[in-house]
């Protein structure tokens, strides 16, 4: 089925940042699968965990444990604080799961409240209640009628968020930066401001680190460098490093599913499980994370500069996750261009570039990225 125009190459092989097509073309890959490819096309901490457990056990269901979910779900644990770990396949699904465990423990805890607050511009995922949730302006009147029971304010106001808590409020949900928005970041003082109002009112912080988490800002979570923590998260893309699992984490007293409340055909397989714990131990060290902070402030520098040479506008978001404000439409023009000069990047908006190179790009692959881009602008 037609979803998005797809230009007319076929990729056939990949290696690092790099991809090849059919022709055998190579592209240096700054989208990496939308922030997925956590350790680059075809990583040997992939390759070599998908290998092992292929030979042990691919899937058991969902109604018993397996030793890869386990051990994914305690190194969670333990580098969030968050004490419980449910495994999915998306990050819509995650995020459903996520509001389904708000409404759950708001019927219970706090007198039937369902209500969600989310914010203007948001992106969560393109399931039915996931779009009501977002606040994409092109969804605005699609597949109407939207899911009730989420409520909207304007990013960075923390009157309105005060406004829109009421008593059938269950939580509030917000991805720390806005991916889709265009790499908007919210303020390490809002969510300060965010945390505390939300402990105040007696409701959940919920975070949607899809994008942001598993090192992708140089913490192993963004939440970490506003010195908060959620009450529920939600992990996915680069978790798997190239692979389909997401994951929601919550405090234990919130966690309130019964038997037959929630689950998933595929769900913690011990496939995709065994990947995530070797990309999350791989990510997870100090010097790894290091270096993702260090080439991150490399990336924004070069790219800052090219943006005082060619007189575009500010240069937004943390880590390996970036953005290039344009001041003009002209984004799709440059995507497309730029994959005829052998450089995949990202437009979430029109006046908008975004970066999401693999998380041990090297210094020389950023060299060549701007090089190229500047050749373009």
């Amino acid at each position: 089925m037609f979803i998005t125009p797809r230009p007319a190459k076929t990729f056939v092989r990949g290696e690092g940042s790099w991809l090849y097509d059919a022709e055998g073309r190579r592209y240096l890959d700054f989208v990496q699968g939308w922030a997925v490819n956590s350790l680059g096309h075809c990583s040997t901490v992939v390759r070599d965990a998908l290998t092992a457990q292929a030979g042990r056990v691919i899937n058991v269901g969902p109604g018993y444990y397996n030793q890869p979910m386990c051990d994914l779900a305690q190194s969670l644990a333990r580098l969030s604080g968050l004490e419980r770990v449910f495994f999915a396949n998306s990050g819509a699904e995650a995020n459903e799961g996520a509001v389904k465990l708000a409404r759950k423990w708001g019927s219970v805890r706090r007198g039937g409240a369902f209500e969600v607050v989310v914010f203007e511009d948001a992106f969560h995922g393109r399931t039915l209640a996931m779009m009501s949730a977002s606040g994409k302006p092109q969804w605005k009147d699609l597949y109407e009628p939207k899911l009730p029971g989420f409520v909207r304010v304007p990013r960075e106001d923390l009157a309105a968020v005060r406004r829109a808590i009421g008593p059938n409020t269950a939580a509030v949900m917000l991805e720390p930066i806005q991916g889709e928005a265009g790499v908007v970041p919210f303020s390490a003082s809002f969510l300060r401001g965010l945390r505390e109002l939300t402990e105040a009112c007696g409701v959940l912080l919920m975070l949607d680190e899809i994008q942001t988490g598993i090192g992708r800002t140089g913490r192993m979570f963004c939440f970490e460098h506003s010195g908060i923590r959620p009450d529920v998260m939600t992990l996915g893309k680069g978790i798997g490093g190239g692979v389909p699992l997401t994951a929601l984490l919550a405090r234990a007293d919130v966690c309130l599913f019964d038997a037959g409340d929630q689950g998933g055909t595929f769900n913690g397989n011990p496939l995709m499980t065994a990947v995530g714990h070797a990309v999350v131990e791989e990510i997870s060290r100090p010097e790894f994370l290091s270096g993702v902070a260090e080439n991150g402030d490399y990336l924004a520098a070069k790219l800052g500069k090219l943006s005082s040479e060619m007189k575009l506008g500010e240069v937004r978001g943390q880590g390996l996750l970036r953005a290039l404000e344009l001041h003009r439409s002209t984004g799709a023009q440059i995507v497309e261009t730029a994959l005829e000069r052998g450089l995949l990047i990202n437009s979430p908006r029109p006046s908008v570039l975004r970066f999401m190179p693999a998380l041990n790009v090297t210094r020389g692959e950023i060299d060549v990225m701007v090089g190229i881009l500047k050749q373009l602008l």
